[in-house]
């Protein structure tokens, strides 16, 4: 049974490095990097658990990894007037799910969790224009055209942006 929401990774709690979406370098990076990251302040790591520990620690069955960004006015897809200085958005860096827990609709419901996340961290004041997101692969590129939100950032089809008041509305 799956927890009921995301939480910041913890190493003294969650069976990190038992997570295996399929993409060596989405392991690699849960493994190596999101803790160091998160500590750094580049980025930050949530995590949906299993309810059965393994060992003490729950296993991770989804994470999605976000951090600020920003981005050139003229790169934006929109038709608003934007400054000419850079403007400020979020970036989905990572979003995973465990090979166990694939084809039951978790990447879509950790997507949701991700960009609402997003819309509560603009609202408690990170302010930010959009979300961008670079795409891993055709596979990952494949899942998120499945949502009509996101559209191309520039002329780069692995880099999809959605603006926030479209975000605000999921």
């Amino acid at each position: 049974m799956l927890c009921q929401s995301f939480v910041p990774i913890n190493k003294a709690e969650h069976l990190i490095k038992a997570f295996n979406c399929g993409k060596p370098e989405m392991n690699q990076f849960l493994s190596r990097f999101a803790i160091k990251h998160a500590k750094s302040g580049l980025s930050r790591t949530l995590v949906l658990t299993v309810d059965e520990p393994v060992a003490g620690k729950r296993p991770i069955a989804s994470y999605y990894t976000l951090a600020a960004s920003t981005v050139c006015q003229y790169e934006i897809p929109t038709t608003q007037s934007l400054p000419r200085y850079p403007v400020p958005v979020a970036l989905l860096c990572r979003l995973a799910v465990d090979v166990n827990y694939q084809a039951i609709g978790l990447g879509e419901k950790s997507l949701i969790s991700a960009l609402r996340h997003t819309v509560r961290l603009c609202d408690e004041g990170l302010p930010v224009y959009g979300l961008i997101l670079d795409v891993l692969d055709e596979d990952a590129l494949k899942f998120y055209q499945r949502f009509d939100f996101f559209h191309s950032f520039t002329d780069d089809p692995m880099r999809l942006f959605s603006p926030m008041n479209v975000l605000r509305k999921i």
